[in-house]
């Protein structure tokens, strides 16, 4: 039986939130931090044999004190330290799931934004079985406006045909060791133009299913994302 963890990643320092003085995971939302939404929706699903989040190494102590006084910390949440960048996040978690001897073929990580406490029961069970299937998925939304693209970001160079764009949301999901041996076999330059860690699977000409994902499933980057996710929040 393969073994499943959850990845959510809480790295990051919430620079486009504006003046606040903490990362904007750890801002109230409806009465509770945003990444503590995010991880109840991954403590419902009982295929998770464990849950990692990962912060910057001085913001764990606080995570924990979080998780234990929302979310009565799940014996499956462990919260431990990310790295500089998404892509050495992802490989500190499948580090340590290494070190616990879990890691083989089979096993499987869904790895999740932290600050996308919308995500559905739904896209986290497809994402599951998809990785198991096809060894890799990307969570999407159909792209509702035209993409323009500009390579020197003062004129248009191509205007992509909206019917086969696409919006990226999380989780992405893999087979963790696979993602493993494909990320150390890159160049640095090849690391240098990754996005997130799909592109890891696509730069090596490897196959990413597609899931569908959810408008409600936003990403809380600015002031304004706080007031919708309020909004959504109310009309749950």
């Amino acid at each position: 039986m393969s073994k499943v963890y959850g990845v959510i990643l809480a790295g990051g320092v919430g620079t486009r939130m504006g003046n606040v003085e903490k990362p904007k995971q750890f801002m109230e939302l409806g009465g509770k931090p945003i990444i503590v939404h995010t991880i109840e929706k991954f403590i419902m699903n009982t295929e998770f044999n464990g849950i990692l989040v990962l912060t910057p190494k001085q913001w764990i102590k606080h995570t924990e004190d979080l998780i234990r006084k929302y979310a009565s910390m799940d014996a499956r949440v462990t919260v431990i330290e990310g790295g500089t960048t998404r892509n050495e996040t992802i490989m500190n978690a499948i580090a340590y799931i290494e070190k616990l001897g879990d890691l083989d073929e089979d096993t499987i990580i869904v790895t999740h934004d932290s600050v996308r406490p919308f995500l559905t029961h739904r896209i986290i069970d497809e994402n599951i079985r998809y990785a198991k299937e096809y060894g890799a998925c990307d969570t999407v939304i159909p792209a509702t406006d035209t993409i323009v693209e500009s390579k020197n970001h003062q004129l248009i160079s191509n205007i992509p045909d909206r019917s086969m764009m696409y919006q990226g949301q999380t989780p992405q999901s893999f087979k963790a060791k696979h993602l493993k041996d494909i990320y150390e076999s890159l160049t640095n330059e090849e690391k240098e133009i990754l996005t997130d860690a799909c592109k890891i699977l696509v730069i090596k000409g490897e196959h990413v299913h597609l899931v569908e994902g959810e408008e409600s499933n936003i990403k809380i980057t600015y002031p304004y994302d706080l007031r919708v996710a309020e909004a959504l929040l109310g009309g749950c």
